[in-house]
């Protein structure tokens, strides 16, 4: 009954607007039913003229009609007629009037919008509201969308809501979605195994940033690391404290880089003496990291310069940098020169308990971290550095600092809460279920890939893969198989020199051993693809003779 009664008034309201649109001049006088001004009714006393701001005005004694018109001007009538009667009457204006002037601008507006607001209201009146479109995997409440009458049938409606489901599930990463005849591409480390991991964490890595915070360049002006913020060095200190992989108290500095690659730049920097004779030697063990030679010789700096593998080098002078697990093959790495005046760099990017056990707590001058490979947050562009010497801290800082200023406070933002998320999995295990486990998740499917690409390798008869290696991991408390985020596959085919090549042919692009500084039968394959990319290429490789 109220609904009823609520259309009933506003019915009566739409009437009352369209009675007002036909009977009320724009100026304050009648109308006709087209909305143009009504001829003024007969009356005994002198003939009044509407002047422009509606008020009346005596007739002029030239004998003519005149009265007002839209732009405030005069109209003129040739025909009028003289009543008879006695000598008293009054000079009647005429009955038969010239056609109006066009309406101005302003009073077609106002018709136009009155009828648009009666169309508005017939619409409500006649129709139902639209419910609102939620969800259910967001938190944040989706906008009420005003539908036309078409748009309001439940096709359009179901349509809607599987476009904003499907965009939902849809994949993060810009690369296209692979099928059968796809072209693979596991040249790139991009971590995208870990999106299933991460869609099933709810709200527990996501941030809301105010639109007022971070505004400024400095985060702790205090610290060494002045664009560092707070809240991510006390997140990256609880992680290393939980998994046992690094020391972080005893004075060491935590630095913050746009990624590990440019504190990798800014360790080459700060260790290189600025008055040298000549440019310090930058060397690795083959096979080594091959951006390693690409990042050192690419501005062609007076201060540093590649010099190739460690275990062929000659001198004194040296920054050794030190990737373990290694990147391409896997393998745990020490340093392998020990002079005086030589200087080591460790880059710990996969000394994860996902890709290896982790057997000691490192304490090395220098070691590098990334988001990109614990938690495989590539697109946040953070890394960081634990740095034990203050001057060197400095020294890398400042590099950071002309370089872009400092490192964006959103994405700190961002890492910390993820770096949180996985901590409090662990030591709030109350909140979260296993499932929500970082590193176990992560070993889990490291282990399934790993056993399916070994098998598959096993039974092609022409690829071969390094040995398996076991160790005690400190922080599962249990033996841990390695099964780092590469592959270094090994092509035996006697016609295959360049592994990197054959592969190609089949539609499978990987890197070839030649940019490690090793043999280009070797080629480094990325483990992280989605499941989707990661099957097809398994299959595609049994099925090569």
């Amino acid at each position: 009954m109220r609904a009823a009664a609520a259309s009933t008034d506003k019915a009566a309201a739409l009437r009352g607007l369209a009675t007002a649109v036909d009977t009320r001049d724009f100026q304050g006088g009648p109308t006709t039913a087209a909305g143009m001004a009504a001829p003024p009714p007969p009356s005994s006393t002198p003939a009044s003229l509407l002047a422009p701001n509606g008020r009346s005005s005596a007739p002029p004694n030239n004998g003519r009609e005149e009265g007002a018109v839209p732009n405030g001007g005069l109209r003129h009538a040739n025909n009028k007629q003289q009543t008879r009667g006695n000598n008293n009457s009054k000079v009647v204006l005429v009955k038969h009037r010239k056609p109006a002037a066009p309406v101005s601008w302003q009073a077609a507006l106002f018709v136009s919008v009155v009828l648009n607001a009666g169309l508005l209201l017939h619409h409500y009146v006649n129709t139902s509201t639209a419910p609102p479109l939620h969800h259910h995997n967001q938190e944040h409440q989706a906008c009420l969308v005003h539908l036309d009458a078409a748009a309001t049938s439940s096709s359009v409606i179901s349509g809607v809501m599987r476009r904003a489901s499907k965009a939902a599930e849809a994949p993060s990463t810009g690369k296209p979605a692979v099928t059968a005849t796809s072209v693979i591409n596991l040249d790139h480390g991009d971590p995208t195994m870990f999106e299933e991991f991460w869609r099933a964490t709810g709200d527990a890595a996501e941030i809301v940033i105010p639109g007022w915070q971070t505004m400024s360049y400095f985060s702790d002006v205090g610290n060494v690391c002045w664009f560092l913020e707070p809240g991510f060095d006390h997140e990256v200190r609880r992680l290393h404290r939980l998994v046992g992989n690094a020391a972080v108290d005893d004075g060491y500095h935590v630095l913050v880089g746009t990624g590990s690659t440019q504190l990798f730049m800014a360790a080459l920097f700060a260790l290189s003496p600025p008055n040298a004779v000549s440019p310090m030697n930058v060397v690795s063990t083959a096979p080594y990291y091959s951006s390693y030679p690409a990042v050192t010789d690419f501005l062609q700096s007076g201060l540093f310069r590649w010099a190739g593998d460690a275990n062929s080098f000659q001198g004194d002078n040296y920054i050794e940098l030190v990737c373990s697990p290694n990147n391409p093959d896997g393998t745990i790495r020490e340093a392998v020169l020990s002079s005086g005046s030589g200087v080591a760099v460790h880059d710990l990017a996969y000394y994860w308990p996902q890709y290896t056990a982790i057997t000691k707590r490192a304490d090395h001058d220098i070691m590098l971290f990334t988001v990109s490979k614990s938690t495989g947050h590539a697109g946040t562009r953070i890394g960081w550095a634990l740095v034990k010497d203050r001057e060197v801290a400095k020294k890398m800082t400042k590099f950071i600092e002309l370089n872009t200023i400092g490192v964006s406070k959103d994405s700190q933002l961002r890492a910390a809460k993820v770096l949180r998320a996985v901590s409090d999995a662990y030591e709030l295990p109350e909140a979260r279920t296993e499932e929500h486990r970082l590193f176990d998740y992560g070993r889990r499917k490291m282990v399934e890939r790993w056993r399916m690409l070994r098998d598959t390798a096993a039974a092609s008869g022409i690829f071969s893969l390094p040995d398996e290696t076991s160790g005690y991991c400190n922080f599962t408390k249990e033996m841990a198989a390695t099964n780092p985020a590469f592959a270094w596959l090994r092509c035996d085919r006697e016609d295959v020199e360049d592994c990197a090549g054959f592969l190609r042919g089949h539609k499978i692009l990987t890197r070839s051993g030649s940019q490690f500084g090793a043999d280009p039968r070797y080629v480094r394959v990325s483990m992280l693809d989605r499941d989707d990319a990661y099957d097809i290429f398994v299959r595609r490789l049994a099925s090569l003779k």
